[in-house]
């Protein structure tokens, strides 16, 4: 059955949903514990989130991250793979990768009885489709941790995925490249010198990225135009209706569920010092 993508209450309830879940996933980007877990492989601090991140597409080159991560320069990925997998295979960065996600998940929110929310999110994850969904679609196929914090995690994973590939989409139908995507969502977002110090593009790329923008009338200098804010939020809906079929499986009741029983773990992912302070403003 379609999803009922003109429900905008559900619409609402959904994203509520998603960004209570978020914090939980983006953890193991920003903690020392999933960083060390990589480091102890031999891999690279920087570039081991290109492995963990690909790894469950297997032992890929850098095409198919290009492809799917979307924001990042070509050059990163090529620096990590396929260099990575002479280090270590990809079920050993995976394992790694939950291995480091336990240690994090134990410091950051503790040992809540998440057995409601679990549930909900499975539920929510069973309702995911596959086609067009490439990154959702890999991870898909990874086991569940037995774990109930560490599977809440593979859930949270599961449905960012699948968000991930529906926003690409988006922000391809939009007409915006990579570093166009970056600048436009960095100065709506708040966290331009994060996304620019990460993302591997160049100070001359960036430059002709704002200028292209600018001639579109989306930028005007440090800032988007009026334009440029709703032109961005136009993304942002449709990423929310792409990511719609989930929360229309369980319904609108199980959704608003799900935001309700998360957001102690979304308190507590904030306040555990792991994350940065532009973080909080999603969801």
């Amino acid at each position: 059955m379609p999803a009922p993508s003109d429900d905008a209450e559900l619409l609402t309830w959904s994203r509520r949903a998603w960004g209570a879940l978020e914090p939980v996933h983006v953890l193991g980007y920003f903690a020392d514990e999933v960083r060390e877990a990589y480091v102890a492989l031999g891999l690279h601090p920087r570039l081991s989130y290109f492995a963990a991140r690909s790894a469950a597409f297997g032992p890929v080159g850098p095409q198919v991250p290009i492809a799917t991560f979307y924001v990042f320069a070509p050059w990163l990925h090529e620096k990590a793979l396929p260099a990575s997998w002479e280090v270590a295979p990809p079920e050993r960065v995976q394992q790694a990768r939950r291995e480091g996600m336990q240690a994090v998940l134990e410091r950051a929110v503790g040992s809540p009885d998440v057995g409601e929310l679990l549930e909900l999110a499975r539920e929510v994850c069973a309702g995911l489709t596959t086609p067009g969904r490439p990154l959702h679609a890999a991870h898909a196929g990874l086991d569940w941790p037995a774990d109930p914090v560490l599977a809440l995690w593979h859930a949270a994973t599961l449905i960012r995925e699948h968000r991930g590939d529906g926003h690409v989409s988006a922000l391809l139908r939009a007409g915006l490249d990579p570093v166009e995507s970056l600048v436009v969502g960095g100065l709506f977002s708040g966290n331009t010198d994060f996304v620019r110090s990460t993302r591997g593009w160049s100070d001359e790329q960036w430059a002709a990225a704002v200028e292209r923008l600018t001639d579109r009338g989306l930028v005007d200098g440090d800032a988007l135009t009026d334009e440029g804010r709703t032109f961005r939020q136009g993304v942002e809906a449709e990423t929310d209706r792409l990511a719609l079929e989930g929360w229309a499986h369980v319904g609108l009741e199980r959704t608003r569920r799900v935001a309700e029983l998360a957001r102690p773990l979304r308190e507590s992912a904030l306040a555990s010092g792991v994350l940065p302070g532009w973080i909080s403003s999603r969801g």
